[in-house]
């Protein structure tokens, strides 16, 4: 089963944390199922960007955005090459390493920029 290592978030997982995650299951999910509470407004819909992860090692590893997951990140604070939706990416076989940006924009809520921290 593959590992899900989480970097450190001031707010969310101060000292990081690393737990297994099965194949097939969102990051969203993954994360909150282990206690790092990670935002999703609207309620894991590809409807905002609260749940933006960026994916420092595996990202190769998952299957490709779809086009409303692009277009949804094209919306997103701090987006990169290797970022994606929680709610959408799903776990593969192989381990990631996730990076929690520090800020959110709730498309969903405010349109707004939100701390997380």
């Amino acid at each position: 089963m593959p590992q899900l290592i989480v970097l450190p978030h001031e707010e969310l997982c101060p000292a990081g944390v690393v737990f297994d995650a099965a194949p097939g299951t969102s990051i969203c999910d993954a994360l909150l199922q282990h206690g790092v509470e990670i935002e999703h407004a609207c309620e894991k819909s590809c409807a905002c960007t609260t749940c933006h992860v960026i994916l420092r090692e595996g990202f190769d590893s998952l299957a490709p955005a779809e086009e409303t997951e692009e277009d949804m990140l094209d919306k997103a604070w701090g987006l990169e090459p290797n970022s994606r939706l929680g709610c959408q990416a799903l776990v593969g076989n192989n381990d990631l390493v996730i990076e929690i940006p520090k800020y959110t924009i709730n498309m969903a809520k405010d349109h707004g920029a939100s701390r997380s921290e």
